[in-house]
């Protein structure tokens, strides 16, 4: 496993790490040094995701909230002013490689909602083929305790099942999972690959955290739970280096969690054959054919459109002889969806007047008759 490999990679970034403990600033020069290997893999043609938590830490002097406990108000009110900050010094350490940063701020209710889901998957996604780096963070702004995902581990571990990346990088103050807590046990062996997520490597987390709190190597063995599951590998990885995206790259000691051979399948599987379908979508004989090839289905292919439903519902894509050949989940609620069907995707915006994706059903969302079914 190795990330110069992945296509799709989320780098997941903790307070202590982004910020100077002194100085309460962002770590200039180690920012720099991941902005470069960023760039390093966006030159091999990776996409990245970057999830970097240092909001409130980052406003925690200017405001003058330096006692050890903030309350949820304080906390808020700092994540405020930090969030500023915290963007622009990504703005600025990516800007530097000619990469545009872009702010997302989630809550997890982003994540169970199925519509805000589509809609932040669909805004990632979108970002990336822009060519930015989507800097995620929770929304702690307006998150409280009961709608918290807790700490960034996490969350990251969401965004990455969210977008189907390939690779998960938790950067940490350690170099991956041992079979105890090195620090007080020497005799703590270091786990280089994890193929299994078993009880017995669960408990080498150590016990939950009081509270909300972050971190920790057990919401890091959550993540990785989420993570594989979706079919994503994971790394735990030091951070504390230079550049500690290039020395994982470089084979560097870390913790590698081997992805769910059934995950990404199971998504298939799921779209495929365990919902029912709410609308019909009948295709022509070129749309059929560009399907069989692995491609997305376009408005210009569909002759017909049938049934209520709404973007993101699972719909029957059949042929003219009304044999089904795929299903998947649409792009357009049922009457948008009857408005442009037939039509290129250049002259979507103008019958709609809005612009809307240039898939009907994209083929991350498709799955062809045969293939992953039950």
């Amino acid at each position: 496993m190795n990330i110069t490999t992945a296509r799709r990679i989320v780098v997941k970034i903790g307070s202590a790490l982004l910020v100077d403990e002194v100085t309460a600033a962002p770590r200039a020069a180690w920012l720099a040094g991941v902005a470069a290997d960023i760039a390093d893999l966006r030159a091999r043609g990776a996409e990245v995701v970057l999830v970097s938590s240092g909001a409130i830490a980052l406003a925690r002097r200017v405001l003058n909230l330096t006692q050890p406990k903030l309350r949820l108000e304080e906390k808020q009110a700092a994540a405020a002013v930090g969030q500023i900050r915290l963007a622009s010094a990504w703005s600025a350490a990516l800007g530097a490689h000619g990469i545009n940063a872009a702010q997302i701020l989630l809550t997890l209710e982003d994540s169970e909602d199925r519509r805000r889901y589509l809609n932040a998957r669909a805004t990632i996604g979108t970002l990336l083929g822009l060519g930015c780096v989507p800097v995620i963070n929770e929304n702690d702004t307006v998150a409280t305790a009961e709608i918290r995902f807790g700490d960034n581990d996490r969350l990251a571990a969401r965004v990455a099942a969210m977008i189907s990346a390939d690779v998960l990088v938790l950067l940490s103050d350690i170099d991956g999972l041992y079979t105890a807590d090195p620090k007080r046990d020497p005799s703590a062996q270091h786990l280089a690959v994890v193929e299994r997520l078993t009880p017995e490597i669960m408990a080498m987390g150590g016990d939950p955290p009081p509270g909300y709190s972050s971190g920790g190597m057990r919401t890091k063995l959550i993540a990785a739970e989420v993570a594989t599951r979706a079919g994503c590998a994971m790394a735990i990885a030091l951070g504390t280096v230079e550049r500690p995206l290039r020395a994982l790259a470089d084979g560097g000691r870390c913790t590698w969690f081997s992805s769910a051979e059934e995950g990404r399948s199971a998504r298939k599987r799921w779209i495929g054959g365990s919902m029912g379908a709410l609308g019909v979508l009948t295709i022509d004989a070129g749309a059929a054919r560009a399907l069989g090839r692995g491609s997305s289905l376009l408005p210009a292919g569909v002759t017909a459109v049938a049934g209520s439903f709404h973007r993101g519902d699972p719909v029957s894509i059949r042929d003219a002889s009304g044999t089904e050949i795929a299903r998947g989940l649409v792009a357009y609620d049922a009457a948008d969806a009857a408005r442009i069907a037939g039509h290129r995707s250049e002259t979507l915006e103008q019958i709609l007047g809005w612009r809307g994706r240039d898939e009907m059903v994209h083929r991350d969302d498709l799955v062809v008759s045969g293939e992953q079914r039950p």
